[in-house]
């Protein structure tokens, strides 16, 4: 008889926006494995009864780092304990749950994956950036811009999407940026469309830089924007200044 290990979103930053099945599991956890983008007060909310470990992952670190966090779930869960394995935004949206899953089914573990409001849905509500709208966008995509290191050749293929859909978010693409624009140009994707860059979406710290395709790498550099930081690029980034609905948006 082993535990179980529950896959589970906390939300894109706000604390509120973590789901009711998402408390409650973490309020009957014996274990909580967290990662670097959990919020304090999501924190706060686990029971001091259960074990809090720490296994965020930075960009760059190397696959060792998660080999450690999937050899602790299968331990805690075979020493018959109820993991919760807690992780920014969805745990399945370039949050490595997929792989996880994966390998607690190899290892005979039962697990239950929850979903949270993804980053880049939640920082462009609270932007006041429609990711679709029926006059402008019909279309989105969402891109890692950070790809396994490991992988012989990339897999997105950026000048495809210039002319293939009408919103791109693209996740952890800060660093190449000015890359991808390039790229997205020469794909056909005019230099004047908008580009939204909003830096730790949905907290108090919520920071959003406007600009365009040809100049947005350059703005980003001017006002020392830092990650985590979701990219918007489309039609739909100008209605922020129509509804935008809050202040530090």
């Amino acid at each position: 008889m082993t535990g179980k290990v529950y896959l589970v979103g906390a939300g894109p930053g706000d604390s509120k926006l973590i789901t009711l099945r998402a408390v409650e599991l973490l309020q009957k956890a014996d274990v909580v494995l967290y990662d670097r983008l959990v919020s304090k007060k999501i924190i706060s909310m686990i029971p001091k009864t259960a074990q809090k470990i720490y296994v965020g992952r930075a960009v760059g670190d190397d696959t060792t780092h998660q080999n450690n966090t999937n050899d602790l779930m299968v331990k805690f869960a075979k020493s018959k304990k109820n993991v919760v394995r807690l992780k920014g935004g969805d745990p399945i949206i370039f949050g490595r749950g997929g792989e996880e899953a994966e390998f607690l089914k190899e290892n005979k573990v039962k697990y239950e994956i929850v979903p949270g409001i993804t980053s880049g849905i939640g920082s462009a509500t609270y932007a006041g950036i429609p990711l679709t709208h029926r006059k402008h966008a019909s279309s989105v995509v969402f891109v890692t811009g950070h790809e396994d290191p490991e992988k012989k050749n990339e897999s997105v293929k950026w000048k495809r999407l210039a002319k293939s859909v009408d919103t791109i978010v693209i996740m952890m693409g800060l660093s190449r940026l000015d890359v991808i624009c390039k790229q997205l140009v020469a794909g056909g994707l005019d230099k004047k469309t908008p580009v939204a860059v909003i830096q730790n979406g949905t907290t108090p710290k919520q920071k959003m830089i406007i600009g365009t395709v040809s100049n947005i790498a350059k703005l980003v550099k001017a006002n020392k924007i830092t990650p985590p930081t979701n990219i918007i690029i489309g039609k739909v980034v100008d209605l922020s200044q129509v509804i935008g609905w809050r202040k530090n948006a």
